[in-house]
């Protein structure tokens, strides 16, 4: 990073930075002492855009790189932050970053302060570097942010902000434990599959088959990216309708057993008290 580096000052650059006494003074209020927006920003084509902070910044860094690409050095060591990714700095890390000589970075950006960051990044850390599933999705959230923080800097906008933000850092956190996209769309597409079909019988293998990978490859993919294996993940769906048509239908308990893909009544009600803590009855009189 010896050349000289442009902080701001693009053509069709957006910049929102909120002044540090309203910065100090809403993070001792809530619910933005949690989390607060303090910049955002979008650089189209940053030829020679970056930064260097030898002492990292206070409040946590997130770019969202759509074209071209950049880089970015932490701990010595660098690495690319290529388009379709998001760059995740730490508050108080040392680092340095800057757009490609030769592909410059699109970004949009923004800087979030608050107690609750530490727990947000923790799912995304110690990544640096997160593919995103949806770029319209993440770029539209902070689309959305700039938005708040350019009508005025009043509390109900550093509110909305700060909602944004949560949404963006959640999304992050979901496709980093969803693992890359390539690895995830087998994942995503059994899901579909199984809440198109919650009611079938359920077999791993075939799943893993339409995917086109072994079955205990597909099952820890699986696991990864939703927290539980397909029986559970299964399960779940079918719970969730079973409550449905307990709390909008007269139907039976065998009728609604029969539907979300139980032939044995039973045990549908004995799989239904493990997941609810009552049964399926009982669940039915809390909205008569």
């Amino acid at each position: 990073m010896g050349r000289v580096l442009i902080a701001e000052g693009f053509p069709g650059q957006r910049l929102l930075v909120l002044p540090r006494p309203l910065v100090q003074r809403a993070l001792r209020r809530n619910p933005t002492s949690r989390l607060l927006v303090t910049d955002a920003g979008h650089f189209p084509h940053a030829a020679s855009h970056g930064r260097i902070r030898s002492h990292g910044a206070p409040e946590a860094v997130v770019i969202i790189c759509i074209e071209g690409r950049g880089w970015c050095t932490l701990a010595g060591r660098t690495f690319a932050v290529p388009a379709g990714t998001a760059l995740i700095i730490p508050p108080h890390l040392p680092h340095g970053y800057r757009a490609d000589d030769d592909q410059p970075w699109t970004i949009w950006w923004l800087h979030a302060a608050g107690r609750d960051v530490p727990s947000l990044l923790e799912p995304i850390l110690p990544d640096r570097v997160v593919p995103i599933g949806d770029l319209y999705r993440a770029t539209a959230t902070v689309t959305h942010v700039v938005d708040c923080l350019s009508r005025d800097e009043t509390e109900p906008n550093l509110i909305m902000a700060a909602g944004l933000a949560w949404s963006l850092l959640a999304q992050l956190a979901a496709d980093k434990l969803s693992g890359c996209h390539g690895q995830a769309e087998p994942v995503r597409a059994a899901q579909d599959h199984l809440r198109e079909h919650f009611a079938d019988p359920v077999r791993v293998g075939d799943l893993a088959r339409l995917a086109g990978l072994s079955p205990s490859h597909f099952a820890a993919l699986f696991r990864r990216a939703t927290g539980s294996g397909v029986i559970e993940y299964v399960k779940r769906l079918r719970m969730a309708r079973a409550r449905e048509l307990l709390a909008t239908t007269t139907a039976g308990v065998r009728e609604i057993a029969g539907e979300v893909g139980y032939d044995d009544p039973f045990y549908f009600s004995r799989q239904f008290r493990a997941v609810h803590g009552c049964s399926p009855t009982t669940y039915r009189t809390s909205f008569t």
